[in-house]
């Protein structure tokens, strides 16, 4: 059994894709025996018992997003007296750069570093700061990418070598939606910021029949400038922040599934919820999502900010049940490559390795400069030391 402290930077408590990568790999890491403490921000209860929150976030702009975090000195503090009492095997430590719990994490590092980089596309924060991040990035042992895009961001501005696990689901939950009634509406859950493209699908949608409803999930700063741009249209369902199970719920009955991001998706996850619900998929042709969707096969894929096409491939897969159904199926086959508890696994031999780095002194848990006068305080010890 390993005592494994995994670090997000962003608030556990409101949805984000990285925050349900970690808290899904901490439930199968579990699951497999093994003890997993999740520190990150939270706004409000910690979502999960076995979840350690290190205070409020602070809305930050990040490359055309909103990102949740906390940079601020007490949510440090926070995190490396949460280092030293739980006293790890090992970290794994996801978006390792973002300031905050994550990036206070590396500078410590009380324990072998596992590190996993999500973003891709460009990153301001990435360009203006190389020179410093390289040596911040020097500290992890093992550098891991959700695909080889996010690869090619981090390379591009701190180099190193990268091992491409992709993201995954928690296929149970997903397996275990019982089949109902589909219902003539397109479900849409994401942030409402301009390049997640909610406003090239309400314009898609304007063109569809009367009988289609459009359900939309979520919030976002573009939420109340587009519903006074469609305030009359009663086809328009707002549903706001839903829990995870309205989302199955609303998966599981919706006709299609759309996803029309613009750009800055590293890994298609929620295509493969979608998919893995029984849902036919409908998203823009980018980069991150060809990861997962295959056009014609899995899904239908159209260029991205045409609202024209988008319009088109929904109502082939309203109007064309043969279609739909030939979608859900391979779509459904195709998720079950992409399990949580196979990538917990393969995380398990990296935390091994990592371990071994420090056993065979290839790399060293030594306390930080700046913590030098609180040495005697710090409790980890090698597991290694501990067997002799």
């Amino acid at each position: 059994m390993l005592r494994i402290g995994m670090v997000s930077p962003y608030s556990l408590t409101i949805p984000g894709g990285v925050q349900q990568q970690v808290l899904g790999l901490a439930r199968s890491l579990r699951a497999l025996g093994h003890e997993v403490r999740v520190l990150g921000p939270c706004d409000g209860p910690p979502p999960d018992p076995f979840v350690t929150p290190l205070g409020n976030s602070l809305p930050t702009a990040v490359n055309g997003s909103v990102a949740p975090l906390a940079p601020d000195a007490s949510a440090a503090l926070r995190t490396i007296r949460a280092l030293n009492d739980e006293a790890f095997d090992v970290l794994h430590v996801h978006e390792p750069l973002v300031p905050g719990p994550s990036l206070t994490s590396l500078l410590v590092k009380l324990a072998p570093v596992v590190a996993t980089f999500h973003s891709a596309g460009d990153s301001g924060a990435y360009k203006a700061f190389s020179r410093q991040l390289k040596w911040v990035a020097s500290r992890i042992d093992i550098r891991v990418a959700v695909s080889k895009d996010a690869v090619e961001l981090a390379h591009r501005y701190i180099g190193g070598d990268y091992e491409v696990l992709f993201n995954g689901i928690e296929l149970g939950m997903y397996n275990a939606v019982q089949s109902r009634p589909r219902e003539n509406a397109i479900f849409f859950c994401g942030r409402h910021e301009p390049r997640k493209g909610l406003s090239v699908l309400l314009e898609a949608h304007s063109h569809l029949p009367q009988d289609v409803r459009l359900w939309i999930a979520s919030d976002g700063p573009e939420t109340e400038e587009l519903k006074t741009r469609y305030p009359a249209d009663a086809r328009i369902e707002w549903l706001g922040r839903i829990s995870d199970e309205e989302k199955l719920d609303r998966l599981a009955r919706a006709a299609v599934f759309c996803a029309p991001s613009l750009r800055g998706e590293s890994f298609g996850i929620v295509l493969l919820e979608a998919m893995a619900a029984g849902t036919p998929v409908v998203a823009c042709d980018i980069d991150g999502y060809r990861n997962v969707a295959t056009h014609g096969e899995n899904a239908l894929l159209v260029p991205a900010g045409d609202s024209a096409a988008l319009a088109t491939a929904l109502a082939r897969i309203i109007a064309d049940s043969r279609l739909a159904t030939s979608l859900t199926v391979a779509g459904r086959e195709h998720s079950q490559s992409f399990s949580m508890d196979a990538l917990a696994v393969k995380y398990v031999e990296m935390y091994y390795r990592a371990l071994n780095m420090e056993a065979e002194n290839i790399t060293t848990i030594t306390v930080p400069r700046m913590l030098k006068r609180f040495e005697g305080r710090f409790l980890r010890r090698s597991r290694f030391d501990s067997r002799s």
